[in-house]
């Protein structure tokens, strides 16, 4: 078994969808990035790659590529999956919290990113955890500048 983990943070930026786990979050801003600021796709691409030894999400898709402006953040992760089952592992869970203050509300749409998440991980929905925390007004999270998320992975 392997255990890799994820961090990822963006700013908001109200002119964009709001995206997490490749589901689209109504009345929240969306994120800032350079592909679509998909945090939590991005911090659960970090925890699989690194408990395979396998680098980070800017190794296989670097910022500044152009082939990956604009790109689907749950597609770099579909990847991301090809290339841990090509080295010998298959996940077993995975396990984030999304830190944001007051929007978006995660508990409301927990259960379709899991959902989302299950599908591209190739695990079932009870092999992923979705959880939101405020950061209780403190920080850039707390004055509500964008959101981070921390991602666990178990390889097996």
């Amino acid at each position: 078994m392997r255990i890799g983990l994820g961090y990822d943070s963006h700013r908001f930026d109200p002119g964009r969808p709001c995206l997490l786990g490749g589901v689209e979050i109504p009345d929240a801003p969306g994120l800032k990035g350079f592909s679509d600021g998909d945090a939590v796709a991005h911090a659960v691409t970090d925890a699989i790659l690194g408990a395979a030894a396998l680098g980070d999400i800017g190794t296989h898709f670097p910022p500044g590529d152009e082939a990956w402006r604009d790109a689907d953040s749950m597609d770099l992760l579909g990847r991301a999956v090809a290339l841990v089952h090509d080295a010998g592992y298959r996940v077993g869970n995975v396990d984030l919290t999304v830190i944001c203050q007051s929007r978006p509300r995660i508990s409301p749409v927990a259960p379709a990113i899991r959902a989302s998440l299950a599908r591209v991980l190739q695990v079932s929905e009870d092999q992923v955890s979705v959880k939101g925390k405020t950061n209780e007004s403190m920080g850039w999270e707390g004055r509500e500048e964008g959101l981070a998320v921390h991602a666990i992975a178990l390889l097996r």
